[in-house]
């Protein structure tokens, strides 16, 4: 028989399943709070704390609130005999169909080919294409998600894995959903993501390296009119893409 909370698979298990992708519940709740795909003993991990620094955040923060309430996370393995690249898309659809995640990035393709109304559908296919210049430098952002909790300004201006150096380089920031510009923006000034520089703006990797966020405000008329309501050009949509950062140049 099976152990009640396993912290890992019986010899022989894991090569029968191959790629797999997992979901982890709160067993005080029934909510599913976290989604991913793996290998192995890989959807053990985050119980066990056998993770990356990056990946530390509002998940392991609630793996031990249950922990401290006495209870263990439930482990369920959604899909199995997965190829790499399938394991991909069930991921994102999953990551779509659970709201209040604490998966900290999208599933691959989420921005591009995620859950979008009919009208989002047509609006997007039918949409003129932007047109970049090099005289225009323009930084594209996702917002998929962060859009729907704050305002647009905020979603895109917080707080990002970019280098300062070449972010200043650009003439505007342009907001992107779903494949669609919905919003431009330029930046005052590029400054490290901590809650001294945007008090208010608390994150779990509050002043992580590398992390930094803009001061600004909305791009002049007739640079958003330019952008604003376009399609992202299909080179800048690479299938199977995570990050949610573009360059144009």
């Amino acid at each position: 028989m099976p152990s009640v909370n396993p912290t890992k698979f019986p010899p022989g298990v894991p090569e029968q399943l191959q790629t797999y992708v997992y979901r982890l519940i709160d067993p005080r709740t029934g909510a599913t709070f976290y989604i991913g795909k793996g290998k192995g003993n890989r959807v053990f991990a985050h119980s066990r704390a056998d993770i990356s620094d990056d990946e530390v955040g509002a998940k392991l923060k609630l793996i031990r609130e249950i922990r401290l309430a006495g209870f263990e996370v439930a482990h369920v393995i959604h899909r199995h005999g997965l190829d790499d690249n399938t394991a991909f898309e069930v991921e994102a659809a999953l990551i779509d169909a659970y709201p209040g995640l604490t998966n900290e990035v999208v599933g691959a393709g989420s921005g591009d080919r995620g859950a979008m109304h009919a009208n989002e559908i047509i609006a997007r296919y039918c949409a003129e294409e932007a047109v970049f210049t090099d005289a225009e430098k323009a930084i594209l952002i996702s917002v998929n998600r962060e859009a729907s909790e704050r305002s647009l300004y905020d979603a895109v201006r917080y707080a990002w894995v970019i280098n300062p150096t070449r972010a200043k380089q650009a003439a505007v920031i342009l907001a992107t959903r779903q494949g669609l510009i919905v919003g431009a923006f330029k930046a005052t000034v590029w400054l490290p993501a901590n809650s001294t520089n945007f008090p208010g703006r608390w994150m779990e990797n509050d002043g992580s390296e590398g992390r930094y966020g803009f001061v600004g405000g909305e791009a002049p008329t007739d640079v958003r009119r330019r952008y604003v309501g376009k399609r992202v050009p299909d080179k800048f949509r690479k299938k199977g893409a995570a990050n949610p950062i573009k360059y144009t140049w």
